[in-house]
């Protein structure tokens, strides 16, 4: 393998770290209400996600690193944005809430996963994509209406009870399906 190959193998981890580095910036320009700044960073930060995604799976360019990073930096994305938009009072703070809450419980009980049964693979579930998939359009639309285009207030309304439905659902979906997962292999080293 050439060494320029092997350079490239690691362009989707430093994607990521860039979204990670991206996320300082992002919450800054939604803070001091420069949506438009906000709204080109988070482009940036989704195409890169994209790419990244992209590039590791065309080319096989997956790591243990990328496996467990990728997702933690979408997450704290997400978290930063929900936060600053709930600080700004675009958002409710029962919905921001049960989007940290769920993202705490998941991680909680990987963590707890990995030190009493040992390695996993995680996969997101469909419902858990659509989660993840519903609160970036609702970030995303919300700066939309902060910059660009006015969306009518029912379409957030929509889009808030969808994302807090979608989020509690998922939140059980992820606990049943780990709690079933830890319950197999305790069985099996019995």
């Amino acid at each position: 393998m050439t060494d320029t190959v092997l350079a490239l193998r690691y362009l989707p981890n430093l994607l990521t770290i860039i979204r990670l580095l991206l996320i300082f910036p992002i919450s800054y320009s939604l803070l001091s209400e420069r949506y438009q700044l906000a709204l080109l960073l988070f482009m940036v930060a989704a195409a890169s996600d994209g790419l990244d995604g992209f590039l590791a799976r065309r080319f096989g360019w997956h790591s243990r690193f990328g496996a467990m990073i990728d997702p933690l930096a979408d997450k704290l994305m997400l978290m930063a944005a929900y936060i600053m938009l709930t600080i700004l009072g675009h958002f409710p703070l029962w919905l921001t809430a049960t989007v940290i809450i769920r993202d705490l419980v998941i991680v909680s009980g990987a963590v707890s996963y990995h030190f009493l049964v040992g390695q996993y693979e995680f996969k997101p579930s469909r419902i858990g994509k659509l989660s993840t998939f519903l609160q970036i359009m609702l970030a995303l639309l919300t700066i939309l209406h902060l910059t660009l285009l006015t969306i009518p207030a029912y379409v957030f309304t929509a889009l808030i009870f969808s994302v807090a439905v979608v989020t509690v659902m998922s939140g059980f979906d992820y606990v049943w399906v780990w709690t079933q997962k830890y319950r197999q292999e305790t069985k099996h080293k019995s």
